[in-house]
């Protein structure tokens, strides 16, 4: 189409001007527009052309890769952004908006703000309470809060460094976690500290501890006073249900400042601020206003808004409103004044907020149809967080009640798809106004009502009996996916009489949007619909059971959002399988917390601990084992897969493996109750932590020195005596012994990380063996059932449940400390040496979870080797001696002698054939042969011996079938030795000692491996190393 001047003549004017648009959006946009050349007929609009119909398929499918790719981009620089701190500054920026809207009408209340000022003062120089603000809804606790925020340099008399939160009006502002990350990051900034390590924003725990001692910090470093000002609890999801506030400051230091907000009546935050803040002049209540205030503040809003009212209208609203002083009713009566034509005579306004509410409600209704009122009103009650336009916008359009009644008396405009009308939207939206709160959350700006006092009266007027259902029903549908991808569904219309099957073009719901952006808006919603609409069998099939689902959450949210959903969802599930599932993600805790949430991490913990579940809870745990085993199958790049579990298993006696960010455990006691546990750490904190709920509920700071804790013995009269014949022996030296509640166990803490328990009814009977926290065991604390075990050298600490100590248990991961095993019979047999006994060999049913038989070997066991194909067990001694045990029979023992009396075997090896032996001592390798024979295969030899001629002596050994050896000494030399021409060559040497080798099975590659946590890869052709992988550990 081209511009034409009234005369019929070409506009070159705009002509040009156009031109020359094009061409400077071209120049600055080049990657961005993509010119379509077409040649001009006189039907070239018609959508029957051909070339017409294809340029508009072109441009179509242009549009859409074009667009998916910039929202993808831009997904990933938010990404980016986020780790560089932006989404921080985006959460300051908010508050700080929403403070400055709500402070542009703020009246009264300067007595109020004199006296908070004075006792802000008063107590700046020592050590006090928390101030908490309280009220009813809507008494203006919010206006007065961003007051203190403005002022607080004046009210303090000094410079500030002042932090508001408005809680529940953005995504960071409506949890702890997001609440305490944001508020130590911005402190942070401000007073030129460390921003909080990774280490510490993986676990809650580390995160309310760094909170505490940043407190502590700012507090000593005399700088500007810390005010910090957290408005409406009430919203902040972790405090609502509580029974405490764990991460709340019981006492702030000098010159730290915490001022709360929360309401008074039936929601109970401020109860529970009672019972954590026993200060009772701690509480401040707000009061309302006066008649005076609250005219001025309906003529603050008047200005604000631009509007008058006529004399007529304003007696109408005094009328309407004696002596109100509730600045929310008093909103709500100008939000209806302003809509008040001069012409009009309008009705009187209602007396209570609740009649006001229900009055807005009826007045929306009239306009726009109750029907549709009660459902977007319903779906933003509804959804977890808030919906955004385009998703209400999808939600309507698969709502069936709702397009039948807009279409009632027009049929839809095409024959192919329905969609919800937006203009209906739109003027509704324009009706709601202020009554609509936009939220940043995930990157979306999400609508939610603004007010509680609306929020009660839809689910009272809109979301009664199946309403609610109905509601979470079509949410569930949408964030499931079910009508996306050109699903039609069918619907029958008024005017048409018949069921049509449309398309409503809704958005797709992946999991993934792309490799590294996870759809959060499902993750965070689609749990929450179907718990509510009652659709618990998908909920259990397609989220609680999906290794997709549990993979994708934990990736993108941490195990702590994980574990969230199933403590939301698992009281309305009766299933003993989601316990199971939801327990073994509490024992993944501290791997995860100390790695990072990773995919093949997270699979292989859950298989190696809920694969002694598959079977007999095949419905969920075993479907999970299943799609972990599936996965592993397709998975391209290395990585452990549990062939069995190993690991210790929900519902044995382990409870949990809690970890903070203490530097080491000194004390630990528990509470009367039992259920609360105290640590003391080597950094001079004191921790109390709720064991029913996992979590620290006190966090003491400043002390010095280290905890002690005492243990008391009883002993009669006749003084100490010995209760059982004999010892109790263990493998390394005991480093603490705490007795049961009914004095029938005790139970002991070694060197070697173990913890043992033993009956004392059953004259001193080993029942178990527990795995510690990987550091000598030096506390154990014991209440009831319950034993504690820590150590100074680990920041977690274990908690055990004891109480069927006496009864059998599910099969148990096998414990070994010297790190010398071998397994047989694909995996079913382990061996390795007897714990309190290393002259003896134990042989461990994996399947049974025992300790099936032992081996007699009369000396200290070095090494151990399995012939899988010859069914020979290979055992290397300190005597230098080695036995072989035949599997089948293991009475008929083959001793091979050392060469030279008393020396110590230091390794051996078999090659892949396993039809060669290698062993080793200190500076001599015998090579012997492996034949096969009856009833047991024959060991010939020595074939080679070999002398490596060096000082230092072997530390590891890899045979060849044809007779090469790879070696390595001890400071990191590494050789490969052809015996058949007795030749050596040297490979690049390692930078410590090598630990191990280990030949591929074609014999053409060995990897070799040193202490310093570095692995190369050699070709035994070229005598080269291919690459090598370096393993650091996490700060």
């Amino acid at each position: 189409m081209v511009d034409r001047l009234a005369d019929g003549c070409l506009d070159t004017d705009a002509q040009n001007l156009l031109s020359s648009l094009k061409g400077h959006i071209t120049d600055m946009h080049p990657g961005v527009l993509k010119a379509h050349h077409l040649l001009w007929s006189h039907d070239l609009v018609n959508p029957k052309n051909k070339t017409h119909a294809r340029y508009l398929k072109e441009l179509g499918e242009q549009f859409v890769v074009r667009a998916n790719h910039q929202v993808l981009t831009r997904l990933r620089e938010l990404d980016t952004a986020g780790q560089e701190l932006s989404w921080l500054y985006q959460e300051i920026r908010h508050h700080i908006w929403q403070s400055s809207e709500v402070t542009q009408t703020f009246c009264g209340r300067q007595e109020l703000l004199a006296r908070l000022g004075q006792q802000l003062r008063h107590d700046d120089s020592k050590q006090h309470t928390p101030l908490v603000l309280f009220g009813p809804p809507g008494i203006g606790k919010t206006a007065l809060m961003c007051k203190l925020a403005d002022q607080m340099p004046r009210l303090l008399g000094h410079k500030t460094v002042t932090i508001l939160r408005l809680l529940g009006t953005s995504q960071m502002s409506s949890d702890a976690r997001g609440l305490l990350k944001s508020i130590c990051f911005q402190v942070c900034l401000a007073y030129g500290l460390p921003l909080p390590p990774a280490q510490v924003l993986h676990a809650h725990t580390r995160v309310v501890q760094f909170f505490h001692t940043l407190l502590h910090t700012v507090s000593c470093r005399n700088f500007e006073s810390l005010v910090l000002l957290l408005d409406a609890m009430d919203d902040l999801d972790s405090v609502r249900h509580a029974r405490r506030v764990p991460w709340l400051p019981l006492n702030c230091p000098p010159r730290v400042h915490l001022i709360l907000s929360a309401c008074s009546g039936a929601l109970g935050v401020l109860d529970t601020l009672q019972r954590v803040l026993l200060d009772p002049e701690a509480y401040w209540e707000v009061k309302p206003f006066s008649g005076n205030q609250g005219q001025e503040m309906i003529q603050l809003l008047l200005a604000a808004a631009r509007r008058t009212l006529s004399p007529v209208h304003t007696d109408l609203l005094w009328a309407s409103l004696p002596e109100c002083g509730n600045p929310g009713r008093l909103r709500l009566a100008f939000e209806e004044a302003r809509k008040w034509a001069s012409f009009t005579v309008p009705v009187p306004l209602a007396t209570t907020t609740e009649e006001a509410t229900h009055q807005l409600c009826t007045r929306l209704e009239q306009t726009h149809g109750r029907l549709l009122v009660a459902h977007v009103l319903g779906y933003i009650v509804s959804s977890r967080h808030g919906l955004s336009e385009a998703e209400l916008k999808d939600v309507l359009s698969l709502d069936d009640e709702v397009l039948q009644d807009v279409y009632r008396d027009w049929t839809p405009p095409s024959k192919e798809l329905l969609r919800f009308p937006p203009l209906l939207w739109v003027r509704l939206r324009r009706d709601l106004g202020y009554y609509l709160a936009r939220r940043p959350v995930d990157g979306f700006t999400l609508l939610a009502i603004a007010h509680r006092q609306l929020v009660e009266v839809v689910r009272e007027r809109y979301l009664s009996g199946s309403e609610r259902a109905k509601r979470h029903g079509i949410l569930a549908d949408f964030f499931s996916g079910t009508w996306s991808q050109s699903t039609k569904k069918l619907i029958t219309l008024p005017l048409v009489g018949k069921p049509l099957n449309l398309d409503r073009k809704v958005a797709p719901q992946p999991l993934w949007f792309s490799d590294t952006v996870a759809n959060l808006r499902k993750l965070k919603e689609l749990p929450y619909h179907l718990l509510h609409s009652g659709r618990l069998e998908e909920l259990k099939q397609e989220v609680l059971g999906s290794m997709s689902w549990i993979s994708c959450r934990g990736i993108s949210g941490g195990i702590e959002d994980l574990l969230d959903d199933f403590d939301l969802c698992a009281p309305h599930l009766d299933s003993p399988e989601v316990g199971l599932v939801r327990e073994a993600l509490q024992l993944c805790r501290p791997a995860v917390e100390l790695r990072g949430m990773e995919r093949s991490l997270l699979y292989t913990e859950l298989l190696a601990r809920l694969h002694f579940f598959a079977t007999s809870h095949p419905a969920l745990v075993g479907q999970l084992c299943q799609q972990a085993q599936s996965w592993f199958r397709l998975c391209t790049h290395p990585v452990l897969v549990p062939l069995r579990g190993f690991l210790q298993p929900p519902g044995g006696p382990l409870r949990a493996t809690l970890s903070g960010c203490h530097k080491g455990i000194t004390a630990m006691a528990w509470g009367v109750e039992e259920k609360l546990l105290v640590i003391g750490t080597q950094d001079g904190i004191m921790a109390v932590w709720d064991m029913e709920e996992h979590h620290v509920i006190h966090m003491l700071t400043g002390h010095t020195g280290f905890g002690r804790s005492v243990r008391i013995f009883l002993a009669d009269s006749r003084g100490f005596r010995r209760f059982i014949a004999t010892d109790l022996e263990h493998e390394d030296m005991v480093e603490t012994a705490v007795f049961g509640t009914e004095n029938n166990l005790i139970i002991t803490g070694s060197l070697d990380a173990l913890i043992q328990v033993w009956s004392l009814s059953k004259q001193g009977t080993l029942l178990d063996i527990l795995e510690g926290v990987g550091a000598p065991v030096s506390l154990l604390a014991c209440g009831g059932t319950l034993v504690a075990s820590a150590s100074p050298q680990s920041s977690s600490f274990k908690v055990w449940d004891l109480s069927d100590a006496h009864r059998s248990r599910a099969p148990a991961p096998f414990l070994d400390r010297t790190g010398l095993t071998a397994v047989s019979h694909n995996g079913s047999y382990v061996y390795f040496p007897k714990i309190g006994d290393k002259n003896k060999v134990t042989i461990w049913d994996l399947a049974e979870g025992e300790e099936q038989d032992s081996l007699d070997t009369s000396s200290e066991v070095r090494c151990l080797e399995v012939a899988e194909q010859h069914k020979l067990l290979f055992t290397g001694l300190v005597s230098g001696v080695v036995l072989v045990f035949p599997l089948n029979s293991r009475q008929d023992v083959i001793c091979i002698p050392p060469p030279e009396a008393r020396k110590a075997i230091n390794c051996m090896s078999l090659s892949k054939c396993e039809d060669r032996l290698a062993i080793a001592y200190d500076n001599i390798v015998l090579v012997l042969d492996i034949t096969p024979g009856d009833p047991c295969p024959v060991v010939d030899g020595p074939r080679y011996t070999f002398y490596t001629q060096l000082p230092e002596t072997l530390s590891s050994v890899a045979i060849l079938t044809d007779y090469r050896m790879v070696y390595s000494v001890t400071n990191g030399d590494l050789f490969l030795y052809e015996c058949a021409n007795s030749k050596a060559f040297p490979l690049e040497a390692h930078r410590s000692r090598v630990a191990c080798i280990e030949v591929s099975h074609k014999e053409q590659l060995v990897v070799s491996g040193s202490e310093d946590a570095l692995l190369c890869l050699w070709d035994l052709q070229t005598r080269k190393w291919k690459f090598e992988m370096s393993y650091t550990a996490p700060c």
